[in-house]
């Protein structure tokens, strides 16, 4: 079995990276006898300006999209495909526009123990942030969610506190627009296939599978 291991460049407050996170696994599920495949969660801000005690959402989404309409329309087509994958978008929930940095903090450090976990957290953290209304730039509800997965609160407690790694996030994501990362989500396959977008579960299933032949190939034609 070929095993791919693929990137993907995201902010836990893009609705569609977390829409993108569904449909991944679904592809992956669909693949997972033919295809192993290994996920690293890389970051990106969508609102690098916020200040850490973020902003009024509704405003910030309204100047954004351009009216109180249009985020309601966007909002109703994303409930309606979210819905489709098994995830319940609240977005009337969410009160705060949060700065995400510390959020992407917590995803590296989670990373340092085993991508299990690190799955968890980046799981916990949209589903606190679309599903449940939480503000993810609020240290005790980043303490609540890497409790859960399994890191050690009093540890996440002294690094948050800290500047730790803030350096690092900022740069990683400086490196992915350097390399033309201007959206997410955006999937790195075996860091030479690009896709971009959420794209529905059977397409990534087919890339999966095409680089997988791609791979089997090269290994028959070196031996």
């Amino acid at each position: 079995m070929e095993h791919i291991t693929i990137d993907v460049v995201s902010d836990v407050v893009c609705p569609w990276c977390y829409l993108g996170k569904a449909r991944l696994e679904l592809a992956i599920a669909e693949v997972q006898d033919e295809v192993g495949v290994d996920i690293n969660w890389r970051p990106y801000r969508l609102n690098p300006d916020y200040p850490p005690e973020g902003v009024d959402q509704k405003a910030a989404l309204a100047a954004k999209l351009g009216g109180e309409e249009r985020v309601a329309s966007a909002h109703k087509m994303l409930t309606d495909l979210g819905r489709e994958v098994g995830i319940a978008f609240n977005f009337d929930a969410i009160k705060i526009g949060p700065n995400t940095l510390d959020a992407h903090r917590l995803i590296h450090w989670a990373v340092t123990e085993d991508r299990e976990k690190q799955n968890r957290i980046v799981d916990a953290l949209f589903k606190a942030n679309f599903e449940e209304g939480k503000n993810v730039g609020d240290h005790s509800v980043l303490l609540d969610i890497a409790e859960k997965a399994g890191l050690d609160r009093t540890v996440i407690a002294a690094l948050l506190a800290s500047d730790a790694d803030g350096d690092l996030i900022v740069a990683e994501i400086e490196a992915a627009q350097k390399m033309g990362v201007t959206g997410v989500p955006f999937f790195i396959f075996d860091q030479q296939y690009a896709v971009s977008g959420a794209q529905a579960p059977d397409v990534i299933a087919s890339a999966l599978r095409d680089i997988a032949k791609i791979k089997a190939e090269a290994r028959l034609a070196m031996n």
